[in-house]
């Protein structure tokens, strides 16, 4: 093992966790706000000793589970400490029974009740009206119901109702063999099914107690950034066919189909399934394969630059992009929003800088994280991000394809091993968060908090004072899964 790898090894320390009585769970978690510490992901479980609830927190790049039981089935709430906790709390409640002392009125996520009252924030005032959009949709498009309260056509207020297709994968997986557990946070999605598995298996070995090795952490970071670029093209088409403009989005369609034919011929699907496996890489490139590669990806760059061009010069484009659906850097790091979403408002947070499993911090340039130029938080920042982030996708593919790719396997790290694992891995989205308790080797329980799931709040935010034909642009510039709600 290099000194390097000896140095990443170090750094694998699994997520600390601690207990606290249901009196100092609060507290406790409170000391994590007051030190700056970013909350991640909330999620209850039903052990032997009956409900407890868990909290994951990260600062500098490490991270922190607080867990308290819940023997009364009531816990203070986290939600006035962290906004972003508010569906996570709710989900706990439908999912496990949970109550949480403080959160009201504790709305139904999960659950579906047929009167509006029950699940929508109360809006008083002359003119105010409710328009129902879905969850069955012209395009398509999986299932989610938006109820807009607006005055006129500019928007009050925005309820989301999600989880029509509750497919119950992470109760599903449990008592599963932990290899078998793959199948489960891949199927979550299938656009982020890349990030989805990398985050489950860098969770499972985590709790193993086994650190990656060079060609595995390459195998992982080359799959994360082929996923990236063909849901980056993909956005951009988006948002161009929320203006209209269908150059623009057959264009970029166009190239995404490329991108995607590339992940094919290099990986036997143009999803990437199959591609992450647990402790192990089987993926081999051979030099003369990669070469190839390269030469697509820098005709498929080539192309992209002077459609972007064009794009950035379209005035009838442009003027429709700014100051449409903001959200400012304030709400952004309040209602925990992730990604270029976040990024797009002044949000300089991007996890492939904090990845010790994987080869972003080996890379021959530092990755830091990009923010626009303009960080209005608009559609148009969004826009841009999407544009800088491909810059760089393309620059670290062409980094990591500059040799030869073969399988790769993991080292032992016996002292570092745990019954939980932890993983944060950055999606085309935002982060992911997995945490996966295991029992020797089986799942007994797998929690999927995915980017967009983290994102829906924000995106309903950003939508108020805008108007309600502007909606399914401020949507495309999001561009969030319906089907990580749905796990």
């Amino acid at each position: 093992m290099s000194g390097r790898e000896q140095a990443s090894v170090q750094a694998l320390t699994p997520a600390q966790a601690e207990w606290f009585t249901p009196q100092e769970w609060r507290a406790a978690c409170e000391r994590q706000a007051q030190a700056g510490a970013r909350f991640c992901a909330l999620f209850a479980s039903n052990g032997a000793q009956g409900p407890h609830v868990s909290c994951i927190f990260t600062q500098a790049g490490h991270d922190h589970v607080l867990r308290a039981p819940v023997p009364s089935g009531a816990i203070d709430t986290l939600v006035d400490l962290f906004a972003a906790a508010g569906w996570d709390e709710r989900e706990a409640h439908d999912s496990h029974g949970l109550r949480f002392n403080g959160h009201e009125p504790l709305r139904p996520l999960l659950e579906h009740p047929v009167e509006p009252d029950a699940w929508t924030v109360p809006v008083q005032g002359h003119d105010a009206y409710q328009v129902a959009v879905g969850p069955i949709h012209a395009g398509v498009i999986e299932s989610g119901h938006f109820r807009f309260t607006v005055v006129g056509e500019r928007i009050l207020h925005l309820d989301l109702r999600m989880f029509y297709k509750h497919r119950g994968l992470q109760l599903a997986a449990e008592g599963r063999a932990l290899a078998d557990g793959l199948a489960y946070a891949q199927r979550a999605c299938a656009a982020c099914a890349v990030t989805n598995t990398v985050a489950y298996a860098q969770a499972c070995e985590s709790a193993l107690g086994l650190a990656p090795d060079r060609n595995l952490r390459r195998a992982r970071t080359l799959l994360l950034e082929l996923e990236r670029l063909y849901n980056h093209l993909n956005d951009i088409s988006a948002i161009c066919a929320g203006v209209g403009f269908a150059p623009g989005s057959m264009a970029f369609a166009a190239l995404k189909e490329r991108a995607q034919r590339l992940n094919l011929r290099l990986c036997g699907h143009r999803f990437l399934f199959g591609s992450v496996a647990l402790a192990a890489s089987a993926l081999r490139i051979a030099e003369a394969d990669a070469r190839i590669a390269r030469a697509e990806l820098e005709a498929l760059h080539d192309d992209h630059r002077s459609l972007w061009r064009e794009l950035r010069f379209a005035g009838s484009v442009q003027d429709r992009l700014g100051d449409v659906g903001q959200l400012t850097k304030h709400d952004a790091m309040r209602l925990g929003a992730v990604g270029p979403a976040a990024r797009a408002a002044g949000v300089a947070q991007d996890t492939r800088g904090e990845s010790p499993r994987l080869f972003y911090g080996e890379l021959d340039r530092e990755l830091a994280p990009a923010t626009p130029e303009r960080a209005a938080g608009d559609v148009a920042a969004r826009l841009d991000m999407r544009g800088l982030e491909l810059a760089q996708s393309f620059a670290i593919l062409e980094e990591l394809l500059s040799e030869e790719l073969a399988p790769g396997g993991v080292h032992s790290v016996r002292s570092a091993a745990s019954k939980l694992g932890v993983a944060r891995v950055e999606s085309p989205r935002g982060e992911t968060v997995c945490a996966v308790q295991t029992d020797g080797n089986t799942i007994a329980r797998l929690h999927l908090r995915t980017g967009s799931y983290a994102n829906w709040p924000a995106l309903a935010h950003a939508c108020r004072e805008s108007l309600l034909p502007d909606f399914p642009l401020i949507n495309k510039s999001f561009e969030l899964c319906y089907a990580c709600t749905d796990r």
